[in-house]
């Protein structure tokens, strides 16, 4: 049964996504209720009747509640959508578990993998909930800026589910005029495309740090899409899901975007700042930096070459000279394209 407008979504996480999600539901006519970390932070969202720090002047609707009891927030929701941190989704759910009605549907709305073990979130979700149906989880991906989709520009999303039951819930809950929910029952390529592309993104942004110019940066996308397709299809995905939005196409937002917070860490990292110091003053998460290492952990289990990751590993971690990356990957041997 689809899910009616008047119905309940709990989104547990005030991060920019998760807020941003929350907003949506709740234009859409949902009852919505935002779970937050602690007291405080519910109360100073709730006074504000907004979340002044991520989304200013974004006001939220009537039909959207605070709440930092778990208990209360996920009391008959019929959708649950996780949008947290990777590093913090374990958390989360262990946090929520015990107050997740047994027929919701459980959305991750996270891109990342979870080290050490590259785990994805829906993996993640089997293992904290195994007395869930695994036809409710539910995993989201596109090229979804927040700050375009909360501004109400055109964008589109793809939601996976074993079930289409499930799909077809999550599709109803967020679909909007602005906002287009197509499905899949990819899970594990819509994952995969969400998360690796963020090792693409801190690529391009090296390139553009660098001003290597259009024909380079195309390239480097181009083989940098290859490259992760390569995984996910070893890992069990299909491959025309990295032709689609959790491939190609968040690629391309992710990649170009000025509000992109991976190829902003690419851009500084080429400009010669340290990693740490970038971090700080961005006050954000950029989950391409934990999935490099994920990713080339998973590459090493199922034996897949990955050039473009393993650089961008050595100009995170060992002290490479952003600048050499370029000149590294054109003196690879010569090969075919496929």
């Amino acid at each position: 049964m689809p899910l009616k407008r008047h119905s309940s979504t709990a989104v547990v996480g005030a991060t920019t996504w998760g807020t941003t999600l929350a907003v949506l539901a709740a234009r859409g006519g949902s009852s919505v209720r935002l779970l937050c970390r602690t007291a405080d932070e519910a109360e100073t969202l709730r006074l504000a009747g907004q979340h002044a720090r991520r989304l200013p002047g974004v006001p939220f609707p009537e039909t959207l509640s605070v709440e930092h009891d778990p208990a209360i927030a996920l009391d008959c929701a019929r959708l649950v959508i996780v949008a947290v941190p990777s590093d913090h989704f374990r958390q989360n759910l262990q946090r929520i578990a015990p107050h997740v009605p047994a027929d919701a549907v459980i959305l991750s709305a996270t891109k990342g993998l979870e080290l050490p073990a590259g785990l994805r979130m829906s993996e993640v979700l089997a293992q904290e909930m195994p007395s869930h149906p695994p036809g409710r989880f539910a995993v989201l991906s596109g090229p979804n800026l927040a700050g375009e989709v909360i501004a109400g520009k055109p964008a589109v999303t793809v939601v996976a589910a074993l079930e289409e039951e499930s799909r077809s819930l999550v599709q109803d809950a967020l679909m909007s005029p602005a906002f287009r929910v197509y499905t899949s029952d990819d899970v594990a390529g819509v994952e995969m495309g969400g998360s690796l592309k963020n090792i693409i993104a801190l690529a391009a942004g090296i390139a553009d740090g660098m001003e290597v110019g259009d024909n380079a940066k195309a390239a480097l996308v181009t083989r940098g899409l290859n490259e992760i397709g390569r995984l996910g299809i070893a890992a069990g995905a299909q491959l025309m899901t990295f032709a689609g939005l959790a491939g190609l196409g968040d690629v391309m937002a992710t990649c170009s975007s000025p509000l992109s917070r991976n190829r902003r860490v690419g851009e500084e990292l080429a400009r010669g700042r340290r990693l740490p110091d970038i971090l700080a003053d961005m006050g954000a998460v950029a989950e391409g930096i934990n999935t490099t290492v994920a990713a080339l952990e998973i590459a090493e289990r199922l034996d897949v070459d990955m050039p473009i990751t393993r650089l961008m590993s050595q100009v995170l971690f060992e002290g490479l000279p952003a600048a050499e990356c370029i000149p590294t990957l054109m003196e690879r041997p010569p090969r075919s394209e496929w």
